[in-house]
């Protein structure tokens, strides 16, 4: 997998998966039917395990995770629900590749998205040759995960129009996937099941139905608000993208950088100050971006150190994205927040004297 820029994460923790089934073997657990880990060696690899050396990967709300789980013990899919860049589709990947021992069965939502690309459709060349024949039929990922007894995802769902969410509303109900065309049916497997995610900031775009939302239990995935616990996952994506091979962040520059984004994202400062939000997403996703775009800039066009100043120059690419409003709120910050703080350390001086020249 060297050749790839993200493997699935069925084939970058293969070993960790390997480390868990056989810690099961050897202790004779039993996994539910379908399932390829028992659910508690599934939240351990979620986690992490030290004893096993598994490394965790999700982090903040640990006991959404076994909620998640138990969901999908069930007979109920599971929809992950929140903010752009809380690691919803992330979380969805681990548990469908610790479960199924793979997470490549996905549907990815869109205006584009078709009926065939939740049930099935066809090789059309054979269907003008044979007729509708099982050859001739192009299964879904759902119909894929349904005779193999797998998780299926389905990213961004609510930006699907209304009607081809529907599709799901029988297959999650009876567990059948009608090919009238062939006079025959798919009886989900043991294992079979959905896990979905939706952006909070989508609701509107294309409202579920009731009878839709019936058939999934809902989590919402919340932002770290921990800083420490943030800095860590940050430390941990910069290692896993960079190898080690490009210079890390400083103690103080995270700090700077993991303090920007909670002010933003919240609205406040940790000593209560207000800050106007901007509508730009100010997830823990584009902070590792930051974090990995200012590593990059201090490798190849600096000396090697990373600096807060090259923190606060990767900034203007996440927090503006043609908004005038939000320029001018991110202006506020740096005059009324930025400044003050720039005046007792060295790092904000740093941030305050780039990001001056920038947002000027």
């Amino acid at each position: 997998m060297d050749d790839e820029l993200r493997p699935p994460a069925e084939h970058r923790f293969a070993g960790e998966l390997a480390r868990l089934a056989e810690a099961e073997a050897a202790a004779g657990t039993v996994s539910p039917p379908g399932w390829k880990l028992s659910p508690r060696s599934v939240r351990s690899f979620i986690l992490g395990d030290p004893r096993l050396q598994v490394s965790r990967k999700f982090y903040g709300d640990d006991p959404l995770v076994d909620r998640a789980i138990v969901s999908l013990l069930g007979r109920q899919g599971l929809m992950l629900v929140g903010e752009p860049g809380t690691a919803k589709s992330m979380l969805s990947e681990l548990l469908a590749a610790a479960i199924s021992g793979t997470s490549s069965l996905t549907v990815q939502g869109s205006a584009g998205t078709t009926e065939d690309h939740i049930r099935y459709s066809w090789n059309y060349a054979l269907l003008i040759a044979e007729g509708p024949t099982q050859r001739a039929l192009v299964p879904s990922p759902v119909h894929r995960a349904m005779e193999t007894g797998r998780l299926v995802r389905f990213e961004e769902i609510t930006r699907c129009p209304p009607e081809i969410q529907d599709t799901l509303v029988s297959i999650l109900s009876e567990k059948l996937l009608m090919v009238p065309e062939l006079e025959s049916q798919v009886a989900a497997r043991p294992g079979f099941n959905v896990i979905a995610t939706a952006n909070l900031r989508d609701r509107g775009v294309h409202e579920m139905s009731a009878a839709l939302k019936r058939r999934f239990n809902f989590e919402t995935v919340r932002p770290i608000r921990d800083r420490a616990f943030e800095a860590e996952l940050i430390g941990t994506a910069l290692e896993s993208e960079l190898g080690g091979q490009r210079p890390p962040l400083p103690d103080a520059v995270m700090d700077v950088l993991v303090t920007a984004f909670a002010d933003l994202r919240s609205g406040a400062t940790a000593a209560g100050t207000p800050v106007k939000r901007p509508e730009a997403v100010m997830s823990t996703a584009e902070a590792v971006d930051v974090a990995i775009a200012a590593s990059l800039a201090a490798c190849y066009l600096g000396d090697g150190v990373v600096r807060s100043a090259d923190v606060a120059r990767q900034l203007v690419g996440i927090a503006l994205k043609g908004s005038e409003e939000d320029a001018r709120l991110m202006r506020h910050y740096i005059d009324n927040v930025v400044r003050e703080r720039a005046r007792n350390s060295r790092e904000w001086r740093d941030f305050f004297d780039a990001a001056d020249e920038l947002w000027r």
